[in-house]
């Protein structure tokens, strides 16, 4: 589909709402929804290519939902931000506009502080570790029911965004100091301002749909993500230089509109769920090959990859939990992560 660039929340909204309307989105046999005959054709924002991991994964989730409820149920995947990016996409999510997107950490750490603990550095130490702790209801269930009254917004879980490093316009990163005075770009959150901050930099949150022509212009100097993220934006192009720090492991979530997961029949839900972990399970595999893929297309394009002074970018991460843990609850959640891994 074609990239828009979206600059407000009301024009997004209203562009949206034009978009969905000529899209469709209504129940398959016209009953309003809910119910054994009840469905509908399920609008999902994400940020990402056609060719990322997550709209294969979740493409493939849509045709799996049809199938399994005999067409009462389905998915239309709309990559790109074609929808908005995510703070409008989970806006568009919560008032009904859309029924279905995936947001980073961060954004649900906005409406949720309690979200912050599994976006600190270190709290996983690979995907694997991650996906077991996100995907354990005694752990999570609470967290992702947290949003329904407030909100009315079900998180269901997440994808891996693989180990997060820091990638410039102006060479190798191999300790923090590299970073000083550097403007780098963070998502919109007090934990990745103070994170950027500790390694010295500038920290400039920034849309990721804007990422690329920032680099390239100059509005910031650096970046965090995964390479895949690198290599399917074609960040490598503006900012060649990858150090690898893996500072942490990110996580992306799917959020649904908490009416329309009511609406679902037993037996329909119980296909939405089966088909859902099957759609996880396909991501976390794909994700593997795909930094693999990644890596050499960036290699090609001209980007160079260097190792960091590992002890050195822990030194100044370790403090972020510290702080940014306030709660029992938070506590709590951290110590069952860390459990896990052990």
């Amino acid at each position: 589909m074609r990239r828009t660039k979206t600059f407000t929340l009301i024009s997004t909204v209203a562009a949206a709402s034009l978009l969905l309307a000529a899209c469709g989105g209504d129940d398959t046999d016209g009953d309003g929804g809910g119910g054994e005959a009840g469905g509908k054709s399920m609008r999902l924002a994400l940020n990402q290519t056609e060719e990322h991991p997550s709209y294969i994964a979740l493409d493939n989730m849509g045709t799996a939902l049809e199938e399994a409820t005999d067409g009462r149920w389905s998915i239309d995947v709309y990559p790109n931000e074609t929808l908005g990016a995510q703070a409008e996409a989970m806006q568009l999510v919560a008032d009904g506009s859309v029924e279905m997107a995936i947001v980073s950490g961060p954004q649900l750490e906005n409406l949720n502080p309690d979200f912050v603990v599994f976006n600190l550095p270190k709290v996983f130490d690979d995907v694997e570790h991650q996906m077991s702790v996100i995907h354990d209801e005694e752990i999570t269930g609470d967290l992702y029911s947290s949003l329904e009254e407030s909100n009315n917004i079900t998180v269901l879980g997440g994808f891996t965004q693989g180990a997060r490093s820091v990638y410039t316009t102006f060479g190798p990163v191999e300790t923090p100091a590299d970073l000083a005075g550097m403007k780098l770009r963070v998502q919109e959150s007090d934990l990745h301002i103070a994170m950027a901050e500790a390694l010295g930099a500038s920290a400039t949150p920034m849309a990721y749909g804007e990422l690329y022509t920032g680099l390239q212009s100059g509005v910031v100097d650096a970046a965090e993500n995964n390479e895949v993220s690198f290599a399917t934006q074609r960040h490598y192009e503006v900012a060649p230089y990858w150090s690898q720090t893996n500072h942490l492991v990110g996580l992306d979530y799917l959020i649904i509109n908490t009416d329309v997961l009511a609406e679902m029949s037993d037996e329909d839900r119980a296909a939405f769920d089966e088909v859902w972990t099957a759609a996880y399970q396909e991501h976390t595999e794909l994700w593997t090959t795909a930094t693999e893929e990644a890596i050499a297309q960036a290699q090609a394009g001209g980007a160079t990859f260097t190792e960091v002074d590992s002890a050195a970018f822990d030194a100044v991460l370790a403090p972020l939990a510290a702080e940014f843990i306030t709660t029992e609850t938070q506590q709590a959640l951290f110590d069952a992560a860390r459990n896990a891994a052990r």
